[in-house]
């Protein structure tokens, strides 16, 4: 059953053309899995080989391509018709001689393509620059053009249905939190507290199950947490540790990321006084957003906030998130940074991550959120402060930690 009704797929193929017309392509040849799942439900692990999605001006449906052990796949998860799912035989699939871009440029030319204005996925995990260079060599007289986040930018406001998945990963992000909270004490190795987060992630609630999110738990911990993207070792917690966790939780391949930042034990004076600057930060930033402020004015508050304490912030602040496959939840199209002029709207969803990194350690405290009428709401309910344990107690039903 597709996650969404007709209405709806039809509604991003028509606004997906709108802005085709607009940047004068004429087919637009889609590649991220996440913008093809958008666009047609299709939801499978088999971007790791080459398919897409063809959109055309001039076609009611867009067609689907790829490796022939998948096609069943299309016609189970999508909303096209079994006509407008193509396959490749499987010689093409990783071959020395042979390269699945010669047989969907054969494809687009019979389709009456030859000639058009061809739009693709420039910088995309999932196109490669061999992959441009044999279209452009067997479609010789067609026009290449980067449209490369055209898609992306249809996705920046959710409907409705996508805040209520999104609402589902929150819970599950929230759930996840708690137990990894609980995992880390001393002598537990970090490879625990990553299973024990897995295995939340996916078992979901008792009301759903939650799916794979696009990246893994990152559990940097003592002298490493001033390494962002660190994931987990077998190394034992040791008492006055400080340990980030990072993870999110994901609905219909709908992606809510939360951070929290423990301290095993005696907590460094460093962390003592950077851990309020932090929270105090995310609260006015949170406190900013409504529609009509720019991305680029809350970066603002946060760098103000942060600046008379004597801090300040190289990377950006957030970034849009929603529908995704590895290796990444966020859209890639509005950050919260300095310069950035988005216009926040009702219904765009950010992660809000304004982590400070240091040479020898790290705080992370993040919050996911969409933009509401006439403010905000997060999509977790967990404590920011940053969490000092053992001995602790933690109390899910009213979210708080003592």
């Amino acid at each position: 059953m597709l996650p969404f009704e007709m209405a709806e797929y039809q509604d991003r193929l028509r606004k997906t053309k709108e802005r085709m017309v607009k940047s004068g392509v004429e087919v637009l040849l889609v590649t991220d899995p996440a913008n093809i799942n958008y666009l047609s439900g299709y939801d499978a692990w088999s971007f790791y080989v080459h398919q897409m999605l063809v959109v055309s001006l001039e076609d009611l449906q867009p067609v689907w391509i790829g490796r022939y052990q998948d096609a069943n796949g299309a016609r189970a998860t999508t909303w096209i018709h079994d006509d407008n799912v193509i396959s490749y035989p499987d010689y093409y699939v990783q071959s020395s001689f042979y390269h699945p871009m010669e047989y969907i440029a054969h494809k687009l030319e019979q389709m009456g393509h030859r000639k058009k204005y061809i739009g693709v996925e420039m910088d995309n995990y999932y196109f490669s620059a061999k992959a441009y260079d044999v279209l452009k060599t067997n479609l010789p007289d067609a026009t290449f053009k980067d449209a490369g986040l055209l898609v992306n930018y249809v996705r920046l406001v959710k409907s409705d249905q996508e805040i209520e998945y999104m609402k589902k990963a929150g819970k599950i992000a929230e759930e996840t939190m708690y137990k990894a909270v609980q995992s880390v004490k001393p002598g537990v190795r970090e490879c625990d507290t990553a299973a024990q987060i897995y295995s939340q992630l996916i078992s979901g609630t008792d009301e759903y199950g939650g799916d794979y999110p696009a990246i893994v738990p990152l559990l940097p911990s003592g002298r490493n947490t001033s390494i962002p993207h660190l994931t987990w070792s077998d190394r034992a917690y040791q008492e006055g540790d400080t340990v980030i966790i990072e993870l999110a939780g994901c609905y219909k391949r709908y992606h809510v990321p939360i951070a929290r930042t423990i301290s095993v034990g005696s907590t460094s004076e460093q962390l003592k006084n950077i851990s309020p600057v932090v929270v105090e930060g995310v609260n006015e930033v949170l406190n900013a957003v409504k529609p009509g402020v720019t991305c680029g004015e809350l970066e603002n508050v946060w760098r103000n906030s942060i600046s008379k304490r004597g801090y300040e912030k190289e990377a950006r602040l957030g970034y849009s998130i929603g529908l995704n496959y590895p290796p990444d939840w966020g859209e890639h199209t509005a950050s919260i940074r300095k310069g950035d002029n988005t216009v926040l709207e009702p219904n765009m969803t950010f992660h809000l991550i304004p982590a400070l990194w240091f040479n020898n350690y790290g705080i992370e405290i993040s919050e996911s959120f969409r933009v509401t009428e006439n403010g905000c709401e997060t999509f977790t309910n967990f404590p920011r402060d940053m969490i000092i344990h053992p001995p602790f107690m933690m109390n899910q039903h009213d979210g708080k930690i003592s």
